[in-house]
């Protein structure tokens, strides 16, 4: 069946993706946007993780000083070439992360980057709290596996919520769609915030 060109025009503005793409995703969901965005989404989650093991050794580091000055932020975002890098899809992508990393502050990039320790105790914190409860030993569980991924969104840039665009996800899913828009593995490697006043 044709491709509606409204449709087309709609796909590509929200996911980003080439118009080959965007057509074979409109043609496989039958017309239907919504499939439609979910199949370029999930062929983005392969190109990733194909991507995955390749080195990533260029990129940029990009800041960002929030008016008058008394925030900044600097991240560093890598990627396997130079040409990538000047690409105006991963300038912008760079800049939105220093965006929303002095929006909504993490702790760390990714949940690898947290200390055993911390993650121990905030879940020893979580059982204590629910020691006397009266609650089954497998609804705790569940619970404190809830409030674990709460502690993970905050936390964690990877896993917060995209600020940028919240029906795209999380800032995982962000970057998943970057990966599979331009071909190579993406990295978001280390940011350092700093805010007058605080250490």
């Amino acid at each position: 069946m044709p491709v509606d060109l409204n449709d087309l025009k709609q796909l590509r503005k929200a996911t980003g993706a080439g118009i080959v793409d965007c057509k074979k995703a409109l043609d496989e969901s039958g017309g239907d946007l919504q499939k439609a965005i979910t199949i370029l989404r999930e062929k983005g989650i392969k190109v990733a993780s194909k991507k995955a093991g390749r080195q990533a050794s260029e990129g940029l580091v990009v800041s960002y000083i929030h008016p008058p000055g008394k925030l900044g932020v600097m991240v560093e975002i890598n990627c396997e070439t130079d040409f990538v890098a000047k690409t105006d899809d991963f300038q912008a992508f760079a800049k939105k992360v220093a965006l929303h990393i002095a929006a909504y502050p993490p702790l760390v990039v990714s949940r690898d980057d947290l200390c055993e320790a911390d993650v121990e105790a905030e879940r020893n914190v979580l059982l204590s709290q629910l020691a006397d409860s009266g609650k089954p030993e497998n609804i705790v569980e569940k619970i404190i596996q809830g409030r674990m991924e709460k502690f993970f969104a905050e936390s964690c840039l990877l896993d917060q919520e995209w600020s940028d665009d919240p029906e795209t996800g999380t800032v995982l899913n962000a970057l998943t769609d970057l990966i599979g828009k331009l071909r190579e593995n993406i990295v978001i490697n280390r940011f350092a915030r700093f805010s007058i006043g605080s250490e």
